[in-house]
């Protein structure tokens, strides 16, 4: 069974480095609805059983965009569970401003996950970011109808993914960060359930190029 994952579109935020996270959401730029076409069009064929899809609105707008490329669309769950890591007082923050607070704890978050202490700014452990997306893919696994779409964020699906396939938490940011609208795979086979599963592709976005 496949799994496809990918990023929401890129936002108004994205493009001013700002901080997200759970709460914090901005509309897509109108150049994403494009790159959200392609990737549509790169994975048309694939008789996805389901989409799920995270409840914010950069993440849902992406998810349906997505499905209306679709040779045959499927039904889309909108779940909280898929939401990007929770960064407290950092949502909707500029990102260079916010390093001159937090250095040590923003260098942890993109390279040193192991090391990842977000209680200074109210943030989200790591550990229950990846806890909550595996969640909700093993149990789409566990269905057993797949291939499966998860439609998510960026910091949150890239750290769930590495964990999937049977990386530390030292080892989760060794592969980069996933690009906006970029496809990852994992797979698995029954009756294999729990991770890990094969990673067999990671942030490809060459459709866009």
């Amino acid at each position: 069974m496949k799994l496809y994952f990918t990023r929401h579109g890129k936002t108004q935020w994205n493009q001013e480095l700002r901080f997200q996270g759970m709460s914090g959401d901005s509309p897509l730029l109108p150049s994403s609805y494009e790159e959200i076409k392609l990737l549509g069009q790169t994975i048309k064929d694939v008789p996805f059983a389901k989409i799920y899809a995270s409840t914010s609105k950069r993440a849902r707008t992406t998810a349906e965009h997505i499905n209306q490329e679709l040779v045959q669309p499927a039904e889309i769950i909108y779940t909280d569970q898929l939401k990007e890591l929770g960064l407290g007082k950092l949502e909707g923050q500029l990102i260079h401003e916010m390093r001159g607070k937090y250095s040590t704890e923003l260098d942890h978050m993109r390279y040193q996950l192991d090391k990842y202490n977000p209680e200074r700014f109210n943030g989200e452990p790591i550990e229950e970011a990846i806890a909550r997306i595996s969640a909700v893919v093993e149990q789409a696994v566990t269905a057993g109808e797949g291939p499966y779409l998860f439609v998510g964020h960026g910091a949150s699906l890239t750290a769930a993914i590495q964990a999937m396939s049977g990386k530390s938490l030292a080892e989760l940011r060794s592969m980069g960060g996933l690009k906006n609208n970029s496809l990852s795979i994992l797979e698995t086979e029954a009756p294999q359930h729990k991770p890990p599963y094969q990673l067999t592709l990671w942030n490809d976005d060459s459709f866009l190029q």
